[in-house]
């Protein structure tokens, strides 16, 4: 991969589209992860405006600290372009554990529930600023095994790294030189309260699954080893039980003699 020219793509890709729907900056959950890093720094080397919210929801301190040095390191690297909050959304979701029935509140509705907070608060502070919500997503995470909130994480207006693998993700960051505690840190959604992991929660790690990925879309009939069966497994289960997220919302489509 050419990250060079990928990276330049991206950054005109989204002036582009900026331009053109005649919107003034983005808005970005960052969440001290390598994609809301690239991404934020993408959107930023258009040279508009870029606000950056960290949203803390009982955090762990590791995510919180490294979502602040990237903000800062955005700061020194872009200048007044780069605004940035800290909307603490704890109290926000205790309040609706306290709301909502105990009998829905198992651990992967409620983690749903701060990706949901999350993107009410990104798309409030959107709608005052007339800017967009930028999204974090990569290829393997939206496409192929619809690791993402829907209508959370997955509530946004663009995605300029969805066509990219998490470690094509990693390349580019490498190329802009994001801070090295981002770069280092294990991939982790950030919705548990600690710092499981990615590969923790989906049992393979994303160059097993960026495998997977292109073994199913090459059609290949090689022979695998056991890990790799397992791994395959995996990707398949994850994409079969997530497909809803890729495609669009079903509509009830009325014969038009019904209507008429």
């Amino acid at each position: 991969m050419d990250t060079i020219k990928v990276i330049d793509y991206i950054v005109n890709w989204i002036n582009d589209y900026a331009n053109k729907a005649n919107i003034n900056g983005f808005v970005i959950g960052v969440s001290g992860g390598i994609d809301s890093a690239v991404t934020s720094t993408l959107c930023a080397k258009t040279g508009k405006e870029v606000l950056c919210l960290n949203m803390p929801i009982h955090q762990a301190k590791s995510q919180f600290d490294r979502s602040n040095e990237h903000i800062d390191w955005l700061k020194t690297n872009f200048g007044n372009p780069i605004k940035s909050h800290t909307v603490d959304l704890t109290r926000t979701f205790d309040q609706t554990c306290i709301d909502f029935p105990k009998e829905i509140q198992d651990d992967l509705t409620m983690a749903n529930v701060r990706a949901r907070l999350r993107m009410t608060t990104l798309y409030a502070f959107a709608s005052h600023h007339k800017y967009i919500v930028a999204g974090t997503g990569n290829k393997v995470e939206d496409f192929g095994v619809g690791f993402f909130t829907k209508y959370g994480d997955g509530g946004v207006d663009i995605s300029p790294i969805a066509d990219l693998m998490k470690t094509q993700v990693y390349a580019i960051a490498n190329e802009l030189n994001i801070v090295e505690s981002i770069q280092k840190a294990k991939p982790t959604d950030g919705l548990w309260g600690d710092d499981r992991s990615d590969e923790d929660q989906i049992g393979a790690t994303y160059p097993e699954l960026e495998w997977a990925m292109d073994y199913i879309s090459a059609n290949s009939s090689d022979k695998l080893s056991s890990r790799e069966e397992e791994v395959l497994a995996i990707y398949k289960k994850l994409h079969k039980a997530n497909k809803h997220k890729m495609i669009p919302i079903p509509v009830c489509e009325i014969p038009k003699e019904y209507i008429k």
